[in-house]
């Protein structure tokens, strides 16, 4: 075969492919004289874009195809010889490699290397057309290629071997265009990714920019148990993941105990690529490579899982969820993947920043609560670093939330509103007994890892390792807010959901819409605060009638969820004696917000009036204590008036500001007062 493209570097397998392209030529110019013997009737410049009578003669007068040329068979056959001897010396041939791979038999090769043909030497496109009789058909056809190969076109295994199901068709070698003709006139293709891997490049296909996780150490478990599994013959595991499983790092170790790399996919950033599309490709580029396929979380995939079993190359998926046997026909092995100590994710931490954090700052401590994966941790280190760097400084602890929070993943936000939290214990006010019950919360959190996973304190019935909370109180107590503070000691964004938005009236929905939720939440490190929760967790009733049944069947499915969930969620309720007791025996820790009475409401007076805020001398917090019942969110809404009042006449804040926010604060709520209560500032009530 001639070299159109000028010299090439010697490369066993390069030329490999081009002997075997060679071969492929001899076959089209064999083609081509019988061609020009059958065309009896002398040159014609517009054949191919007519037929005469005599050649419609001509066509009906032909024999079928002649038999493979003998005199090509033996440059074949050389060929392949030259090949087994490379292959003995080592030589790593990438069309031998793909035979194997995709379990292709001879003809299979052949009729792959005539679709080849055309994006390794232009010339096949113009040879094609002639033998097509047709100069806009410019790729083989099928019946083209089963007569240049020697098969006969009405076989059924010949045809078999382009037909879906055909190695060559299911594992994305050929594609076959013009489905609307007639089969034996349908175009073959070979796709650019094969082509290019053919003549020695490996960089993956396209559509998985962005999915090729790096590789990242394996911290827990023993490969070598799921190593020997592979080597047993299972072609499809599946990993259960826990929190700080590692199941990608594991499954690529295990690959890596067989002598095979590994092609890691993290399906997080898919985004709007289409997931069959990408498992099909996964599956071929993981052939192509000689690698094991190790892909996930598959949790969100549905119907897609079934494209990534492969019944013929060693898969493992894993998942958050319990394989569900809807996914696919295919059995799977399932395994818990095996977690990772709190103390390696740490370590892992501290080699990634090697040493460039600011003085006295605990690493440990401060990632201890957030739930990646070492994939993960890799890239929170990174925008940890990226964020120092940046500002000119060590690393603070305030990057490493950044960094943290940078892995969360976007679903969420679609079904939740995110709130970067921007409040501390030195924000909120509350008596000692709510206080310290927010404080054990916290420290429940950070310290889940080791009490759970290395003291082996982890209980069982299908609870997660998840903390869930009940925040009871009246309107404005402080719930939100120490929410907020909960996530911010956490180094975690907060996302709230408001529950009435989620009660739907057709049986099935509201159920569907938790899920939503709680399957995004579990990508993410943040604290899930659903408000207004009696509006779907109420009393259990006694079962009436169809709505009151539901309404049981809602209340069960939220129990379940919460007890295999993995996050930190806490749930706000005006009506404590609204929620059902079964769901409060399940709840981690119930905290009594109550109103504050004076001593608390000067306090809350305080920190409304920001520091950076301009006061007055006449403002006076032991009467506005004293003299209104209010809450904390009352009194901050109060604060804000007064100092918009106070702007718009460029000056301080005084103490008629805030009554004036105070009386449109009642007005608001609907509550009665006194007049004697604003004195001496009756007259600015108006």
């Amino acid at each position: 075969m001639s070299d159109p493209g000028g010299p090439v570097a010697s490369d066993a397998s390069l030329d490999h492919v081009l002997s075997r392209l060679a071969v492929t030529e001899a076959r089209v110019r064999d083609a081509v004289l019988r061609r020009r013997t059958d065309h009896r009737e002398g040159p014609d410049p517009f054949r191919g874009l007519y037929l005469s009578d005599g050649e419609v003669d001509r066509l009906l007068s032909l024999p079928p195809p002649s038999p493979r040329n003998g005199e090509i068979d033996e440059v074949l056959a050389r060929v392949e010889a030259d090949a087994d001897r490379a292959e003995a010396t080592g030589a790593n041939l990438r069309l031998r490699r793909l035979e194997r791979a995709f379990g292709l038999i001879p003809l299979d090769v052949d009729l792959l290397l005539l679709a080849l043909a055309p994006d390794v030497d232009q010339r096949f496109e113009r040879l094609y057309g002639y033998l097509h009789d047709d100069v806009t058909r410019r790729r083989a056809s099928i019946g083209l290629a089963l007569e240049l190969v020697g098969a006969p076109a009405l076989a059924a295994p010949a045809r078999g071997r382009l037909r879906k199901g055909a190695p060559l068709v299911d594992g994305g070698l050929v594609e076959i265009t013009d489905g609307d003709r007639p089969f034996l006139t349908r175009a073959l293709r070979v796709p650019d990714r094969v082509v290019m891997h053919l003549l020695g490049d490996d960089a993956p296909d396209t559509l998985l920019d962005g999915l090729v996780a790096p590789p990242v150490p394996c911290l827990a478990g023993e490969p070598k148990e799921l190593a020997a599994t592979l080597r047993r013959g299972a072609v499809l595991c599946y990993l259960h993941e826990g929190r700080r499983s590692g199941a990608a790092a594991y499954g690529a170790a295990a690959f890596a105990e067989l002598g095979m790399p590994a092609l890691v996919l993290d399906l997080t950033r898919t985004g709007t690529r289409d997931a069959g599309a990408v498992a099909a490709v996964a599956r071929r580029e993981a052939r192509l490579l000689g690698a094991g396929l190790v892909a996930g979380p598959v949790d969100a995939s549905g119907d897609g899982v079934a494209a990534f079993c492969d019944p013929s190359w060693p898969v493992v998926l894993f998942g958050r969820r319990s394989w569900d046997p809807l996914w696919s026909a295919q059995v799977p092995l399932c395994l818990d993947a095996p977690t990772v100590a709190a103390s390696e994710v740490a370590g892992l931490w501290t080699a990634l920043l090697d040493g460039d954090v600011e003085p006295g700052l605990d690493v440990p401590a401060t990632v201890s609560t957030a739930n990646l994966d070492p994939r993960q941790v890799e890239r929170a280190a990174s925008a940890a670093w990226w964020q120092a760097a940046h500002a000119g400084r060590p690393i603070s602890r305030e990057d490493l939330r950044v960094g943290t929070r940078s892995q969360n993943a976007a679903g969420l936000e679609r079904l939740a509103t995110r709130i970067e939290p921007a409040v501390g214990w030195v924000d909120i006010v509350l008596p000692p007994r709510p206080l310290q019950l927010l404080r054990e919360l916290v420290t429940q959190a950070r310290r889940r890892g080791v009490v759970l996973d290395e003291w082996g304190m982890r209980q069982g019935g299908g609870r997660g390792e998840g903390i869930a909370a009940l925040f009871a109180g009246p309107s404005g107590t402080g719930k939100t807010m120490a929410a907020e503070v909960i996530a911010y000691e956490l180094g975690f964004d907060l996302y709230t959901v408001d529950l009435a938005t989620i009660v739907d009236k057709y049986i099935g929905e509201t159920e569907k819409n938790l899920e939503r939720i709680f399957a995004e939440a579990e990508r993410v490190n943040g604290v899930l605060f659903f408000d207004e929760a009696d509006a779907l967790f109420g009393k259990r009733s006694e079962v009436k009638d169809a709505h009151d049944r539901y309404a049981n069947v809602e209340t069960a499915f939220l129990l379940q969820r919460m007890e295999t969930f993995d996050g930190v969620a806490i749930l706000a309720t005006n009506l404590r004696a609204n929620l059902d007791d079964a769901f409060t025996r399940r709840l981690d820790a119930i905290i009594d917000f109550p109103p504050p009475d004076a001593e608390y409401r000067r306090r809350i007076w305080d920190l409304a009036l920001r520091p950076g805020l301009p006061r007055a001398g006449d403002i006076d917090l032991d009467v506005l204590a004293q003299r209104f019942n209010l809450t904390g969110g009352n009194i901050r809404n109060i604060a804000l008036a007064a100092a918009y009042f106070a702007a718009e006449e460029g000056r301080p804040v005084s103490m008629a500001d805030l009554m004036r926010g105070t009386h449109r604060e009642f007005l608001k709520l609907g509550r009665l007062y006194h007049q004697s209560d604003f004195a001496p500032y009756q007259d600015l009530l108006a």
